[in-house]
């Protein structure tokens, strides 16, 4: 009997002349084996060398590396500002994607072109284009600032890079459950008296939390690996808004490769607990429905 995984019916006779179902793709052996090779050379392997040099530092550079201020800054700047950047891509992004998929309006079209802008730009660009806006000189600087809202040079600043390169992530997960979704349990729920927000605490928002998460995942990961866009905004002031990706390269130019991939390690171990946690919560969430 044919397996429900298998996608094609192909007009290859079996012995007794009837077709058979069989996958387009060569057999589970060879296809596990093509798959498993290229993550392990695309992925597995490079992490692997990461984690190798690293050891290299041996007990007292680590203990050294972990009691060093400035790398303890960096690191909280970095998942600091890509968890806040993070969060705020994720609450915009879903406004954003809820009034492209839900809305007409003059210029849709356009505004849903410019979500994928920051896919396409340079980070170096981005990075020249936010200071060119929030520098003390900047269009709008140099409104904010007498404010006592200083942006270029702080934390804010980084944030504000992160959401800029994060957003998309947000918008393009969540758009395609939006489309698909359908509106008959939103009208029935209000057929039957339930106000406007509790349609959307029961009936919109619990089908679209794995996607949600999912984008905030997204824009997380990518926001704590990023350094084009945030060098040129951040300042890279020690303890203030030097973030971890700039202290990487930093000890680079020093030559002190050991420190450089122990940092870059310890990033690499954040990432994957944040991650896993993350997808941890979505399976817990998606067992309880």
């Amino acid at each position: 009997m044919a397996s429900v995984a298998d996608p094609v019916l192909l007009a290859a006779p079996t012995p007794a002349g009837r077709p058979r179902w069989r996958d387009p793709v060569p057999g589970f052996g060879l296809s596990l084996g093509l798959a498993l090779a290229w993550l392990g050379l695309v992925v597995l392997l490079p992490l692997a060398a990461l984690v190798v040099r690293s050891i290299g530092l041996g007990v007292d550079g680590w203990i050294e590396l972990l009691r060093s201020e400035r790398v303890q800054a960096a690191l909280w700047l970095s998942f600091g500002s890509a968890f806040a950047a993070a969060l705020l891509a994720t609450l915009a992004g879903t406004l954003i994607a809820w009034v492209l998929v839900r809305y007409r309006f003059p210029g849709r079209r356009f505004f849903d072109a410019v979500v994928d802008l920051p896919f396409a730009l340079p980070t170096a660009v981005a990075g020249i284009a936010l200071t060119a806006l929030y520098s003390d000189t900047g269009w709008l600087g140099r409104f904010l600032e007498p404010l006592g809202l200083v942006v270029a040079q702080r934390p804010l600043g980084i944030v504000l890079a992160l959401v800029f390169i994060g957003l998309p992530f947000a918008v393009r997960t969540l758009q395609p459950v939006l489309e698909t979704a359908t509106r008959e349990m939103e009208e029935a729920a209000a057929t039957l008296g339930a106000s406007r927000w509790t349609v959307l605490r029961r009936v919109v928002l619990p089908p679209l939390w794995p996607a949600i998460a999912t984008g905030f995942g997204l824009a997380f990961a990518r926001g704590l690996g990023e350094y084009g866009s945030v060098i040129f905004i951040a300042g890279n002031i020690p303890f203030v808004s030097e973030i971890a990706p700039l202290l990487i390269v930093i000890r680079l130019e020093e030559f002190d490769y050991a420190g450089a991939t122990g940092i870059a390690t310890l990033m690499l171990a954040g990432s994957f607990v944040a991650l896993l946690l993350l997808g941890l919560l979505q399976r817990g969430r998606a067992h309880g429905r």
